[in-house]
């Protein structure tokens, strides 16, 4: 296997209020837990700058106005009660959308098989019309859509285990039957959403978890609904919102993983990548809070990306 991880170089210029879960700190917690030897044979390379007009491939048409109006001069503006915008945070967003889109070229252009962006701000919250939820854009949905429009992909599947539910991608494509979405979440939990009645247009598989449950009820979940599911719809191409926060350390949420059950999980989506579309998976970093969680999870995803085996590594 060979693995792409791709690095935002302006991540720390998406500024959030003090004591904020997200924050540029994240980022550098996966960096440097991704600069240890073990992750040695990793493709690297930095983004660069996205359109960011691609946006319009999923959210209407004023939404990128509507964040330009709210980008404040200098300091921090804020969205809602929990999403933030601040002078740069649109440059810092165009990298992460041009770094996914970078990843997405090397995947399906078959330099590599596989790609890790550690991007932020999260975007999976993003409705068409909605920035929330820490999100600003719907990053993922915008790879998927340009899968579509650039390589003539038929069929997208986006996998998401962020222990939040990702309304705004299920809203994006709840009415398209060639995107399947498919999500394992906290419930109760925000936003809310998720619930297994949600199922589109038969394309969302929906699985929620009970607050206080740990791996074992996470592997069953992925191995009687989402990866069968998964099989069904035969993908040309894998896309994973990854997020940590369902790792029993994160402050948001109370779910009990550990670290390998995260590379567990990363290994039964390539077993299907395998045996449905080539290998081909890129993988956006989502949410994660607690830095320590945080680094594991990443570590033990991006491991099992790289040679479908985790090794050793520190929790």
């Amino acid at each position: 296997m060979t693995t792409l991880l791709v690095s935002q170089p302006n991540f720390a210029d998406h500024v959030t209020p003090q004591g904020h879960p997200e924050r540029a700190d994240r980022i550098r917690a996966v960096e440097e837990a991704l600069s240890r030897p073990r992750f040695d044979k990793l493709l690297r390379r930095n983004a660069p700058s996205g359109d960011l007009m691609l946006a319009e491939l999923v959210h209407d048409s004023r939404y990128l106005s509507r964040l330009r109006d709210g980008r404040p001069a200098e300091g921090i503006g804020q969205i809602d009660a929990d999403t933030f915008i601040s002078a740069d945070s649109l440059a810092v967003v165009a990298t992460g959308l041009g770094g996914a889109l970078n990843a997405l070229d090397a995947v399906l252009l078959g330099e590599v098989d596989n790609a890790f962006c550690a991007i932020r701000p999260p975007g999976h919250h993003a409705e068409i019309a909605t920035p929330m939820g820490f999100c600003l854009i719907n990053t993922i949905a915008v790879v998927a859509r340009e899968a579509q429009r650039k390589y003539g992909a038929e069929r997208i599947a986006i996998v998401d285990f962020d222990v939040h539910h990702g309304n705004g991608t299920q809203d994006i494509f709840k009415a398209d039957s060639t995107v399947f979405y498919a999500s394992s979440h906290q419930m109760p939990l925000y936003p809310g959403t998720g619930k297994p009645s949600e199922t589109g247009v038969g394309n969302i598989t929906n699985v929620p978890l009970d607050p206080n449950s740990d791996g074992s009820s996470m592997r069953e979940a992925y191995a009687s609904h989402i990866i069968p599911a998964l099989i069904d719809f035969s993908p040309d191409l894998i896309l994973i919102s990854a997020g940590f926060d369902a790792h029993e350390r994160d402050p948001l949420a109370q779910l009990n993983w550990n670290s390998a059950d995260f590379g567990w999980l990363t290994g039964k989506l390539m077993d299907v990548a395998e045996r449905a579309c080539g290998n081909r998976i890129v993988s956006l970093l989502e949410g994660g809070y607690d830095l320590k969680g945080l680094a594991g999870g990443a570590s033990h995803h991006v491991a099992m990306l790289m040679d479908g085996a985790i090794g050793r590594l520190d929790d």
